[in-house]
Formats: structure tokens, C-alpha cells, sequence
């Protein structure tokens, strides 16, 4: 039973990462991994200022990752997956706005509300 079990489990993941495998799941893993440095580069710049900050490439891995994802959803079709990467692309745009306007008029852009 259990030997069953790992051998369904072994084909159901050699289905899905070896034969499901295209140019558009490459792109949704490059995707992914941008996506995924937004919080590698928030963690490294948080623990060198000792203190919690967001880096500007925190918005571009953002707006890079979230951009991608989308078009990878709306590839698939996926509803949820459009929906939420649309919504986060729309947000990641207008926080960088928000920074670039306050480092234009010389303002900490890492520094919340008092």
C-alpha cells in the first residue's frame, strides 16, 4: 500500500515537472524566481540597516515578477491567478510612484509614518 502510494506520487510529480514542461512553465518559473528576489532583497537590505526597509528593487523584482506572472495567466486562463497578479502589478506601479516622488522631493522613502 504504502510502496503504491509512493510510486502514484513519484508519476504524479514526474508528470508535472518533467512532461508538463514548455517554454511558458520556463517563463513562469523565471517569473517566480524575480518575483521571489523582491523578498530576498527586502530581507538582505533589512538586516544591514538593522532595521526594516524597503529597497527600490523590491519594486522592480515586484512589478518585474507580478508583470510576468500575469502573462503567464493569462496564457493558462487562469481567473484567480489574472485577477490577483493584475491587482499587484496595479499596486507595485503605484507604490514606486510613491517613492519616486518623495526621493524627487529629498524624502527617506524607507521611513513609515511616525
Amino acid at each position: 500500500m504504502l510502496i503504491d502510494l509512493q510510486h502514484k506520487i513519484g508519476d504524479y510529480f514526474h508528470d508535472v515537472f518533467v512532461n508538463n514542461i514548455d517554454w511558458w512553465v520556463l517563463l513562469g518559473v523565471v517569473a517566480q524566481a524575480l518575483f521571489t528576489m523582491r523578498f530576498v532583497v527586502q530581507w538582505l537590505a533589512s538586516e544591514k540597516a538593522k532595521r526594516s526597509v524597503v529597497p527600490m528593487t523590491f519594486w522592480w523584482f515586484s512589478i518585474g515578477g507580478g508583470a510576468l506572472l500575469l502573462v503567464y495567466a493569462l496564457y493558462r486562463r487562469d481567473p484567480v491567478f489574472i485577477v490577483g497578479q493584475g491587482f499587484g502589478v496595479f499596486v507595485y506601479l503605484r507604490n514606486l510612484q510613491f517613492v519616486l516622488r518623495a526621493r524627487a522631493r529629498g524624502e527617506d522613502t524607507n521611513s513609515g509614518p511616525g
